[in-house]
């Protein structure tokens, strides 16, 4: 009688064989999914990277581990593990450019409220230094130091100046930043002024009473 022992290693080798045969139909696969998550990801990188930073990091994140399991020759990890992650880099793209949008709408609102308001503030602070630096108003005008107060306007000016030009060459970023810095003095200057600029600049000392 034939013992069955010599057949283990037969059986064993078949084993083999087998699973190197279906890691190799899988390496193609695992390497084209890994290819069009990374195009899918570059496609969106510009925005992405900038308007949803986390999210795009995220992915870069599965996308390394993908391409680790890839290296170990895990081939079978990648083509399961790849259909969520491309989803989500395919999701990328719209994700950042939405916020984009919603980015630039805010400060396309911002804007719009600051350029309403800031001159006819500074109008009002020009016309509350004038008003007190006259002699007849000299009562009306102690306590401020309106050397300081003159500076702060200049320099406001200025910086309103820098914000209409970067209105004009489409860099809303700034234009908006630098406008609220330009709100933030004015507001300043009021208080230093005693100026309320729901009442009239030049007619009465607008200190709060008590």
């Amino acid at each position: 009688m034939f013992s069955a022992r010599p057949l283990v290693p037969y059986t064993l080798i078949a084993f083999v064989g087998i699973f190197i045969a279906a890691c190799s139909t899988q390496e193609e696969p695992a390497h084209k999914m890994i290819s069009d998550i990374e195009s899918a990801v570059t496609a969106a990188s510009a925005d992405a990277s900038t308007y949803i930073p986390d999210q795009w990091v995220d992915v870069q994140k599965k996308l390394g581990a993908l391409k680790a399991s890839y290296d170990k020759k895990d081939y079978q990890a990648v083509v399961s593990g790849a259909p969520p992650v491309m989803s989500e880099a395919q999701s990328l793209e719209s994700m950042a450019i939405a916020r984009k949008n919603a980015v630039a709408k805010s400060l396309s609102d911002s804007w719009t409220a600051l350029s309403n308001t800031l001159p006819g503030h500074a109008n009002a602070i020009e016309e509350r230094i004038e008003f007190l630096g006259k002699p007849v108003n000299r009562t009306l005008a102690g306590g401020v130091d309106l050397d300081a107060a003159r500076s702060g306007f200049t320099e406001a000016v200025a910086l309103w100046s820098k914000a209409k030009a970067a209105f004009s060459v489409g860099n809303m970023n700034e234009a908006v930043t630098t406008a609220k810095t330009v709100n933030s003095k004015l507001d300043g200057l009021a208080a230093s002024l005693k100026l309320n600029f729901s009442e009239p600049a030049a007619v009465q000392d607008t200190t709060p009473v008590g």
